[in-house]
């Protein structure tokens, strides 16, 4: 089959009624034709102008301006400095209660808002005075120790921690705390080094001991003006907790506690002074210093041997209290032993044939501190070391 074609054009151009040429506009026309399209852009942008306008004064922020077809947004629309409040932006200030607030999704009713600037760090987790009334560390400080102050609620961060640092600096008098030195000051009420005769002191060290001596001779001269904690003072001085906490007879520097930060602060004292007090007023000398540390040092060592000595004695008794009992024990005709009539043997049954086993029970501690289980059926005891 022959498929339909479309005519030729110049058959439906025959069977048209033919067009009269257009004549062109006259200057008439066109100027009219000018004029409208003008009159026509100044009112559309007369209302984009108005709606902008509109979208700048809403006091919600939001805007839904909707750019011409055709153009890009204007930069105002996109540049401003209010955000919507649409928009998840930490910048924003968070609205009044009860304003712009959706309801509460019901996943979420049990929610708690923790505020962490009234809590306090137990090391073992944040906790408030109000979920532990009657913990003391949060209500009266660690005993020994000031409260720790807590940051304003109208200071920021920044601000905090440059009054630490300015703190720190006063405490330490170091930076523009420092005092000043004069050369107009008199010479015999300046103060200078004890070694090098020089005016830069340490003057921490010169309020807390009393000691005018400057940082380079404390790292050259170790051996007198190097730090010993209270431990050290104890054990190598064999100095008393009284001698220690007595501030004029020894001063100490007091500093936080490196291994626990909620620890007593460390006691720290200068060694050329304990070792004047210790030597030459407490023993006399440093032979006799010497003299009493070896004598404490045998007073322990035998106090130990004695220990072991009566543990070992007890031990040995209630072994021959055992061996002496079994050993008086006369078989009977149901006895033990190889025959009736035959002493029992150490380690045979009483009363039953055969060999005795032990029947441990539970391991328990005794009134002298030590571990030990005891036979079910005899009542012998044996000490038991569990690691």
């Amino acid at each position: 089959m022959d498929r339909p074609a479309t005519p030729p054009r110049e058959a439906a151009i025959t069977t048209t009624i033919p067009r009269r040429p257009q004549s062109p506009p006259t200057p008439e026309i066109t100027r009219r034709i000018e004029e409208n399209r003008l009159r026509a852009k100044a009112i559309r942008e007369q209302r984009n102008a108005e709606l902008r306008a509109s979208d700048v004064q809403q006091t919600d922020g939001s805007t839904t301006t909707a750019a011409p077809a055709g153009k890009k947004r204007p930069y105002g629309s996109i540049s401003r400095a209010e955000v919507p409040a649409t928009n998840r932006d930490a910048r924003t200030s968070p609205a009044k209660e009860g304003e712009g607030l959706q309801p509460v999704p019901r996943k979420f009713t049990k929610y708690v808002d923790y505020n962490f600037s009234a809590m306090t760090d137990t090391k073992g987790g944040f906790l408030s005075i109000e979920d532990d009334p009657w913990n003391k560390s949060m209500s009266a400080g660690v005993p020994g120790k000031p409260e720790a102050e807590q940051k304003p609620a109208n200071m920021t961060a920044a601000e905090w921690e440059r009054l630490q640092l300015i703190k720190k600096l006063q405490r330490n008098k170091s930076g523009p705390f420092e005092p000043g030195l004069s050369v107009l000051a008199d010479e015999k009420t300046r103060k200078r080094c004890r070694e090098c005769k020089t005016v830069e002191i340490d003057f921490v060290w010169e309020e807390v001991f009393g000691c005018a001596v400057c940082n380079g001779c404390k790292q050259k001269f170790p051996e007198k003006y190097s730090l010993l904690t209270k431990t050290e003072c104890k054990e190598d001085y064999l100095l008393t907790d009284p001698e220690l906490r007595d501030p004029e007879l020894l001063p100490h520097l007091s500093k936080p506690n490196p291994h626990k930060s909620h620890w007593h602060d460390m006691m720290l004292f200068l060694r050329y002074q304990v070792e004047e007090y210790a030597i030459n007023q407490k023993w006399g000398s440093a032979e006799a210093l010497d003299a009493e540390f070896e004598k404490r040092e045998q007073d322990k060592k035998r106090r130990k041997e004695a220990k072991f000595k009566e543990k070992l004695l007890d031990l040995k008794r209630k072994t021959r209290t055992e061996a002496f009992r079994r050993n008086n024990v006369k078989g009977d005709s149901s006895g033990s032993g190889s025959g009736p009539g035959k002493a029992a043997r150490f380690g045979d049954a009483i009363g039953d044939r055969g060999k005795h086993a032990h029947e441990w029970g539970r391991t328990v501690e005794n009134a002298e501190g030590m571990t030990v289980k005891t036979c079910l059926t005899c009542g012998s005891q044996v000490e038991v070391m569990e690691f």
